[in-house]
């Protein structure tokens, strides 16, 4: 959300970002709203004080007179309750188009459509040259007993798996190195709910726009998350941090569920594109700086780089474009692995900064050193997300016989076995 007075006065950028992100929004409605929300405010008060200097005179009048402004106390009340009523419809509608409303984003954000206006500003490492046929992970999964998609296509439908054997351990392993990894870089680490109310999710961005995407509870009025983003952002809802404490960094673990409601026919095989996942999300609440934000962005993009190097993984980062980024981001940078069966790089990881775009949707504030109060900032990147992030290791980490050697810095949380083979 942004401040009204912020969209007042630089509404062309308001409308700009709007458009170059796709999204529609009636600034028309939305000013016409304010100025009926400020002049019913007014009025409100008006009448508030009429009856305030009324009631002051009451007890210095007696019959006649003092019945006529009792009367006079009831008309101010009943007109007084109207323009509340219109004030409070208004206030709603108001609200619901704010919400719509997307950060104006950063001047070096590409302009763009789609994904395929995105810029490649990095890579890291060389794809691996197999002198053998390589394999992909679906039919590595299969041939070594450790994925079975076809009988949690049974039990779940599609975009289902089942992670077995070593598979399994391998991916815990993945997961307790993470958090092994982000702990020692002094984050908290956050064991968060996944089933969430409403306004988690309408304060970190995702609602309105992303309602087809979010597994509802109708008969609980709750939602299951996508990310443990939400359930970060929404820890410090209404409240006020002091400013010499700030930055808060979080690391949240957390299953994920997405219902890829806009991906018919994308990725059905395999373990690129699932319904429940297992991820571990990067979280940082920060001063409203631009220098401060940049640098808690570049410090979560730096950790994922050096997590994924050291697991050895191929990887490029993508300067996300306009229209790809979400209406919630200033800035965003998309990291991808190299994956051998997709003959290109795939999207394993979303870095991003908000600046006070969730913090002011979920009134998060913080008082710096002359007792202001502020809006914080805020920024997330994943650091790992399983199982999607199994397709790199499984795939360029496998040998001409069929296993896989598993990546040195996971043996430790394997009892340091080295490889994967058939059983």
């Amino acid at each position: 959300m942004l401040d009204i007075k912020f969209i007042r006065e630089n509404l062309p950028a308001v409308i700009e970002a709007a458009k170059n992100k796709n999204i529609t929004v009636d600034f028309d409605k939305l000013l016409h709203l304010d100025d009926q929300r400020r002049d019913l405010t007014q009025k409100s008060e008006e009448f508030r004080m009429r009856k305030n200097d009324a009631s002051k005179k009451i007890p210095t009048l007696s019959g006649a007179d003092k019945q006529t402004l009792l009367d006079e106390m009831k008309s101010l009340s009943d007109a007084q309750n109207k323009i509340e009523d219109q004030l409070t419809k208004v206030k709603h509608e108001f609200n619901d188009v704010m919400l719509l409303v997307p950060m104006v984003p950063s001047q070096e954000t590409p302009i763009g459509k789609d994904d395929q206006g995105n810029v490649e500003i990095k890579r890291w490492g060389e794809p691996r040259q197999f002198d053998f046929e390589f394999t992909d992970h679906i039919k590595l999964g299969r041939d070594l007993d450790i994925v079975d998609n076809e009988r949690a296509a049974k039990i779940a439908g599609s975009r289902s798996y089942i992670m077995k054997g070593d598979g399994a351990r391998l991916e815990y392993a993945l997961l307790k190195y993470a958090m092994d990894f982000i702990t020692r870089k002094n984050y908290t680490m956050m064991s968060v709910p996944v089933m969430v109310n409403r306004f988690a999710l309408e304060g970190t961005g995702f609602f309105p726009g992303n309602e087809e995407e979010i597994y509802e509870l109708e008969r609980d009025n709750k939602f299951l998350v996508g990310t443990s983003e939400v359930s970060l952002g929404g820890y410090y809802y209404d409240e006020i941090l002091e400013g010499e404490k700030l930055p808060v960094k979080f690391s949240g673990i957390s299953t994920c569920y997405r219902r890829e409601a806009g991906s018919y026919g994308k990725d059905t095989q395999g373990l690129y594109r699932v319904h429940q996942f297992n991820k571990i999300e990067q979280f940082i609440i920060c001063r409203n700086d631009n220098n401060e934000s940049q640098k808690m962005f570049d410090e979560l993009l730096s950790n994922t780089e050096l997590f994924l190097q050291s697991l050895g993984l191929v990887y490029r980062v993508l300067n996300v474009c306009t229209g790809d980024m979400g209406k919630g981001k200033y800035y965003m940078n998309d990291v991808e692995c190299w994956m051998p069966s997709r003959n290109g790089y795939g999207e394993t990881h979303s870095c991003s900064n908000l600046h006070d775009f969730q913090s002011r949707r979920l009134n998060l504030r913080y008082k710096d050193q002359d007792g202001k109060v502020q809006f914080c900032h805020t920024l997330n990147n994943t650091l790992v997300a399983t199982p999607r992030i199994l397709i790199p290791i499984l795939e360029n980490n496998q040998n001409q016989d069929g296993s896989i050697t598993i990546p040195e810095v996971l043996r430790p949380y394997m009892d340091n076995q080295e490889r994967i083979e058939r059983r």
